[in-house]
């Protein structure tokens, strides 16, 4: 009967480290189809270049690809969206774990995970209809189509994702602390302050920088509100384009194999490698949190 429970166990053990494996594997596949597939227009136009370069004119002759104005419009929106989001959600996280009564707290965890349901297509649409007639009408702006449209949309999704795991870090820290720090005379406010937010604040770094990562590789809201307009932005309320804009708008009109093609998935691959470093970032946050 040991035996056969030590099997289970054994063999349970090594579908978990298959299941781990596969999906290492799994991405580095992906990087190398994508960089197999955009080194050609790296190699033709340089690293520099492309990266450097200030003008997106993919059918142009001959097309001039320099992917600086999407790398900003990128940048741009997504930090618009963390100095909107990540105080809110941190802000609401505190308030959900520490200062809301238990029946309100549970409401507003349900309302949260319901938010973090709705498609971005749908919030799309309704920062097109909605917010962007407003923001073109309140600001007196010649368009609502703005990275600052793009950023408020981004901070509404993100908010969830800043919220739960900011969340969770509060209450991992252990309740001792917060009694000792109250018996020793300390008020609720000091007792948050300066042992609460001091335990959780990895777990709470990690959790603005899963947002960030949330943010930064989102498509379809942003496509549909910013404007699309790949030049160089000089303020947030420009039009802009960003990397996965432009790979979804483009992608179904760019003939296999031409550079426009290539430079595609060149794309791809920058905004790969940015993902991966916000997300490597933020795990090794949570880890050290963990490890104090």
């Amino acid at each position: 009967m040991r035996s056969l429970r030590r099997a289970k166990e054994f063999a349970i053990e090594k579908l978990i480290l298959l299941s781990g494996l596969a999906s290492i594997l799994f991405v580095a596949l992906i990087f190398v189809f994508l960089l197999r597939e955009g080194v050609s227009i790296l190699k033709s136009t340089g690293l520099l270049s492309f990266l450097g370069g200030r003008f997106w004119y993919p059918i142009s002759s001959p097309p001039r690809l320099g992917v600086l104005p999407l790398i900003l419009g990128s940048l741009l929106v997504t930090a618009g969206a963390v100095v909107i989001a990540v105080p809110l959600g941190i802000g609401a996280a505190f308030y959900i774990a520490e200062v809301a009564p238990k029946r309100l707290r549970s409401a507003l965890k349900s309302c949260i995970e319901i938010l973090a349901a709705i498609p971005s297509v749908v919030l799309g649409f309704v920062g097109i209809t909605v917010l962007v007639p407003f923001l073109k009408h309140f600001l007196h702006l010649p368009t609502g189509l703005t990275a600052f449209a793009g950023s408020l949309m981004l901070a509404f999704m993100a908010l969830p994702t800043i919220i739960t795991i900011s969340e969770d870090a509060i209450n991992a820290v252990p309740r001792e602390y917060k009694e000792g720090a109250l018996a020793l005379g300390a008020t609720h406010w000091q007792t948050l302050r300066r042992v609460i937010i001091h335990g959780a604040w990895p777990g709470i770094i990690a959790a603005a920088m899963l947002g960030i990562g949330r943010v930064f590789g989102e498509t379809m809201a942003v496509m549909m509100v910013t404007g699309n307009a790949a030049v160089i932005p000089h303020s947030l309320f420009e039009p802009v384009r960003t990397l996965t804009a432009t790979i979804a708008a483009e992608m179904g009109e760019a003939a296999k194999g031409s550079p426009h093609y290539s430079a595609l998935f060149a794309v791809g691959v920058v905004l790969f490698l940015i993902s991966f470093a916000i997300n490597l970032t933020a795990d090794l946050l949570l880890n050290r949190g963990r490890k104090r």
